[in-house]
């Protein structure tokens, strides 16, 4: 076998992720190998969600790829970058390694001084076709779209790949090339139902500063509501999940791709209950039916603060009172919500935090997250903060997330804003009763290391 696609993902490494269980496989690895396959070129996937280093490395003395492809991203680059030094020892020097995934964009230079031999930068499946044809035949690397190398010590970056316009030409992931039964069976042991990954679309048309579009860019391409129909219908037939996740940015960004959406859903009897991410403002009581009709039980519908003055400070483009009533209006028809918080965001001050409790206290999601800001390089917050920049670690041992600023109070400040959001918010629900106290006092804690903090 040339071609070897992994990752350096553990799970036993990762103490949050034990306590949660909720596990997916490498979606984006599975597509490039199915690419390749669907090109009558073998390869192996080793997927180290539920192995470890050293059966990984084992594996690669035992097949001895030429290529190794290895995703990496904001949360893997440690890891990753610990696995190229020990591939680029003597004892495994029999290939080369090629990085992709969303972390490469604005990290060339670092990437390929920590070892690359290549990078595939944006999406992966033409590029690393026509590069492994390279590497193998020893073609001319300058004429590959989507890549950068080193070339005498210096740094070389092909110009930028077309993406793909019609997206029905993608094969499907190759899940067979791993063990999913482990991810169905960790889904069912921890959380009584089994749950897989389905990709509909590729990009995002919004702005928001902080979320980076490395990979797929501010676009909108959709594959054919058939096709996806297609796809649940062979999961179905073939795993037999309890629910799907979709993985997109906004899922129901276009109407009439949904209204087809349920039309071949219900026409190839394949319905599974699935969650989704989305907007607010695409959302109405039409739509809300729509999703109920063919299976949705959950939305994910972002918000990012309860402040308006934040929300237009991230170029978010929605007004919170809209977000709060379809959060409620999502609630009221039977499907569950989730919503995401983030604090710490430039500018955000004590009445933005207050204004944020009252509006999760109001709009009375079934789930919500919380995340202190953070600047990931090359999005426009991270061109916004970075003359603001106080703490930037090395880069090779730390990740965008430890990257602080100078914001309107200290980060101390938004780790206990954080507390004091979860205990106030829970509070409001318990009403009553010693947990309540609890919480309450807990809230009350937390306000006054936030103003020691300040």
């Amino acid at each position: 076998m040339n071609i070897l696609f992994t990752h350096a993902y553990y799970l036993s490494d990762d103490p949050k992720e034990q306590k949660i269980m909720k596990p997916y496989p490498p979606l984006g690895l599975l597509y490039v190998s199915g690419y390749l396959k669907s090109k009558n070129i073998d390869n192996d996937v080793f997927d180290t969600t539920f192995s470890n280093q050293a059966e990984q490395l084992k594996f690669i003395l035992e097949k001895k790829p030429k290529i190794i492809c290895i995703y990496t991203n904001l949360m893997t680059k440690i890891e990753v970058i610990k696995l190229i030094k020990i591939l680029k020892t003597e004892k495994y020097s029999f290939q080369k390694i090629v990085l992709g995934g969303p972390d490469l964009t604005y990290n060339v230079e670092n990437y390929l001084k920590a070892g690359a031999d290549f990078l595939v930068i944006g999406e992966g499946e033409e590029t690393t076709f026509e590069l492994y044809n390279a590497i193998v035949n020893n073609y001319n690397f300058n004429e590959i779209d989507g890549i950068a190398f080193l070339e005498n010590g210096t740094i070389v970056q092909t110009k930028p790949r077309t993406k793909f316009k019609e997206l029905d030409q993608l094969p499907l992931p190759n899940r067979k090339a791993i063990n999913m039964q482990n991810y169905l069976d960790t889904w069912k042991t921890n959380h009584g139902q089994s749950s897989m990954t389905i990709s509909t679309q590729r990009g995002c048309p919004y702005t928001c500063k902080w979320c980076s579009t490395a990979v797929y860019g501010q676009s909108y391409r959709r594959r054919p509501a058939n096709q996806v129909a297609e796809e649940m219908k062979m999961l179905k037939e073939k795993y037999n999940p309890d629910a799907i996740w979709f993985v997109d940015d906004v899922f129901t960004v276009s109407h009439k791709w949904l209204l087809s959406f349920k039309e071949e859903v219900l026409k190839q009897e394949t319905i599974i209950p699935f969650e989704c991410i989305t907007r607010a403002e695409r959302l109405n009581d039409e739509i809300l039916q729509l999703l109920k009709d063919v299976g949705c039980f959950r939305i994910w519908i972002g918000a990012e603060s309860g402040s308006q003055t934040i929300i237009d400070a991230m170029d978010r483009r929605v007004d919170v009172n809209q977000v709060k009533k379809v959060i409620q209006d999502t609630n009221a028809i039977g499907i569950e919500t989730g919503t995401f918080i983030m604090l710490g965001y430039p500018g955000e001050t004590e009445k933005d935090i207050t204004e944020t409790i009252q509006y999760l206290k109001d709009a009375n999601p079934t789930l919500y997250t919380i995340t202190i800001a953070y600047p990931i390089k090359g999005t426009s917050l991270y061109n916004e903060i970075e003359h603001k920049i106080t703490q930037q670690p090395d880069w090779e041992t730390s990740t965008d997330r430890e990257i602080d600023f100078a914001r309107t109070y200290s980060r101390k400040y938004y780790q206990y804003a954080v507390s004091k959001v979860v205990n106030e918010v829970e509070f409001h629900k318990a009403k009553s009763g010693l947990k309540a106290l609890k919480l309450k006092t807990k809230s009350i804690l937390a306000s006054g290391m936030m103003k020691i903090s300040k």
